[in-house]
């Protein structure tokens, strides 16, 4: 039985290990946690990775504790034992390594997209592997080690079991004591707990800072919650669903002054004005630019024209006809998260993605479906593998007419344009997509998602040395799809659309990051949003002004003069609204954060309300708003994740009920 325990002991080792190494390779995100705090998340990890191992070691705990530990000591069956424990334990070993690297583009630890999202891995997996050489290298150095160790461990106790009386008997009560003392502590370990829950992830997230519920946290455990698939949590906060939904439409101005937030209801005409079928009919197409990673540490106009790698996007946002939001945040961490964010106005404040997650099959409209209603022609572009990320059915979903993926470019995969990795290089495939919407019957509405600035970050040989290279590897691939927008914007100013279209360009998400101003709950969201139309004079909006992904549909809506006719979400509202301040909402380290332009609230795992100064990209110190604004955002918050969890649960996102 001391075998046992040893050898499990060298598993719990080991993961403490793998938690220094995460610690280290992603020390950034964890800059401002006091030593203590650090410390106190070593401790507590510690309990995690006993619950992840009791559970992925369940049958070779099961053999140890059944075979009598004479038959053990065979070489036989020691040797088929080690073979079972490295089967069940290396390629966990494996996912914390990797997630080295991929915690800097998600912010959290690995769920099962790995699973869901097999075929994007399948495809990315050479490039990965190459790029990242020296995480197989570890896995397999790592096995060898715990091979050796596991037999060490057991060299002289297993010689002495070998070499007993072969008719000794063993204490049969004291066997049978041990085991099942070990027994009580597995069944511990699987629960993970003593209390009425289970172990659960956002247990990790209960400390402060919570971004050391990262930390806390081993991707064993992540993964293998995922797979069991945790129902969301029923909320009660506010009496009904309907009430929630109120919660969220109410909007107090800078003035002080009551309003409906305005996401569902475009701007009134002014007096005397009225629109006649043939200016219904001339509505503005609308081409929407999702690029990849863009975030704003990139750019030169959020930084004061220091270090920036997107000169064309900086020209194009001082342009006449265009207007630059400084305060705006994309809702989430992944490109999943995005277009649910951006098309139908849904944040990410679940623990999946809503694409892959259990309510995928729900009720679903949005943007798409508003404008097609309104007489548009609704496509969506993505040099990707036509099923990527599941974007094609969702986008179908809500409205979307057309998905062009890399199975419709001329050649697709065979093209000397694709990357070998995602699909096809920004600067072909920008210059496509004009081609394309060039055919389609006016007015259209046209979502572009660009790929180059994502992993292995793509950059065509013949434009070798033309980017800054900077100094990290996204930067270059960066001053590719800048310069691929630069093209395309060329190209467009040719074409006769071109007048009589709004350009919404915005991130899907940020991602690497070496600004320290930047690493923060809120710097690590921090992308731009432009507006731009030829020729267009923009009214005076509040300065300061926040906004987000999920004020895209409201904002299209608002501009086009399209009702919505209740097929938006009350999360966001037109960024052209000049009575709001704006909001943003993000989920981040286990907790929802509430950002306005004088405070960032956040709604804790476990319930509590913190609040904090809010500055540009910064998350001030804690700070204590007046009553009568700490009860408003406080309600706000809840309010946000009741209507999320209830609405979900329901189905019943569209329609008011009672909870």
């Amino acid at each position: 039985m001391s075998l046992l325990l040893r050898r499990f002991g060298l598993l719990l080792f080991t993961y403490s290990l793998l938690r220094l190494g995460f610690h280290f390779w992603n020390a950034p995100a964890f800059a401002a946690a006091p030593v203590g705090a650090v410390l106190n998340a070593y401790a507590r990890g510690v309990w995690f990775d006993y619950a992840a191992l009791c559970f992925v070691n369940i049958p070779w705990l099961a053999l140890t504790l059944l075979l009598p530990p004479v038959v053990q000591a065979r070489r036989g069956v020691r040797d088929t034992l080690l073979a079972l424990w490295l089967l069940l334990n290396v390629p966990f070993i494996g996912l914390n390594l990797m997630d080295y690297a991929y915690y800097g583009f998600i912010n959290r630890r690995s769920t099962d997209e790995l699973l869901t999202l097999t075929a994007d891995i399948r495809r990315q997996a050479p490039a990965m592997v190459a790029h990242y050489w020296f995480i197989p290298l570890l896995i397999g150095l790592l096995a060898v080690a715990l091979g050796w160790a596991y037999v060490r461990i057991g060299r002289r106790p297993e010689a002495a079991l070998r070499r007993a009386l072969p008719g000794a008997r063993p204490r049969w009560g004291r066997v049978i004591g041990v085991r099942a003392l070990v027994a009580v502590a597995l069944g511990l370990g699987l629960r993970g707990s003593l209390g009425l829950k289970p172990l659960r992830v956002g247990d990790a997230f209960t400390q402060q800072p919570a971004v050391l519920g990262n930390l806390t946290l081993n991707s064993t455990f992540t993964f293998l919650k995922a797979l069991r698939d945790q129902p969301l949590e029923r909320r009660a906060w506010l009496p009904s669903l309907d009430a929630a939904r109120a919660a969220l439409d109410s909007l107090t101005t800078a003035d002080g002054r009551s309003a409906l937030r305005r996401y569902d209801h475009p701007t009134p005409l002014s007096p005397g004005q009225t629109q006649s079928k043939a200016q219904l009919n001339a509505r503005p197409n609308v081409v929407l630019l999702i690029i990849e990673s863009f975030a704003s540490e990139f750019n030169g106009i959020d930084n004061g024209g220091q270090g920036g790698y997107t000169p064309f996007f900086d020209s194009l946002a001082t342009a006449p006809g265009a207007l630059f939001f400084r305060d705006h945040y994309a809702n989430g961490h992944s490109s999943i998260e995005a277009v649910p964010s951006t098309l139908m106005g849904f944040p990410p404040l679940i623990d999946e993605p809503l694409i892959t997650s259990t309510y995928q099959a729900n009720t679903a409209t949005g943007l798409p479906d508003a404008l097609r209603a309104a007489g548009y022609h609704t496509v969506f572009f993505h040099g990707a593998n036509n099923g990527s990320m599941g974007f094609r059915p969702f986008t179908r979903r809500i409205g979307v007419e057309q998905y062009f993926g890399v199975s419709d470019y001329p050649g697709g995969t065979s093209s000397p344009d694709y990357d070998g990795t995602w699909g096809i290089l920004d600067e072909p495939y920008l210059q496509y997509f004009g081609r394309q919407i060039g055919t389609l019957k006016q007015p259209f509405f046209a979502t572009l998602f660009t790929l180059s600035s994502h992993e292995p970050y793509p950059v065509p040989a013949r434009y070798a040395g033309r980017f800054p290279k900077g100094t990290l590897p996204i930067h270059a691939a960066i001053g590719y799809t800048d310069f691929a927008l630069r093209r395309f914007f060329a190209y467009a100013r040719t074409q006769p659309w071109y007048a009589n279209t709004l350009f919404v360009v915005l991130a899907d998400h940020a991602q690497q990051s070496d600004r320290p101003g930047y690493q923060n709950v809120l710097g690590l969201t921090k992308t731009p949003l432009l507006l731009f139309r030829s020729g267009a004079h923009w009214p005076p909006l509040p300065p300061g002004r926040i906004t987000q992904q999920v004020d895209i549909p409201a904002t299209i809506l608002d501009y086009t003069h399209v009702p919505a006719g209740g097929r938006l979400l009350p999360y966001g509202t037109s960024v052209l609204d000049s009575l709001a301040t704006g909001r943003a909402w993000v989920r981040d380290g286990g907790s929802r954060w509430l950002i306005h332009q004088d405070f960032v609230t956040e709604l804790t795992t476990d319930q509590h309300v913190r609040f904090y100064q809010y500055a540009t990209h910064q998350l001030g110190p804690p700070a204590t708003p007046p009553a009568a604004v700490a009860r408003r955002y406080g309600t706000e918050i809840k309010a946000g994740e009741q209507f999320t969890n209830n609405g979900l649960i329901d189905n019943a996102l569209y329609r008011g009920g009672s909870d």
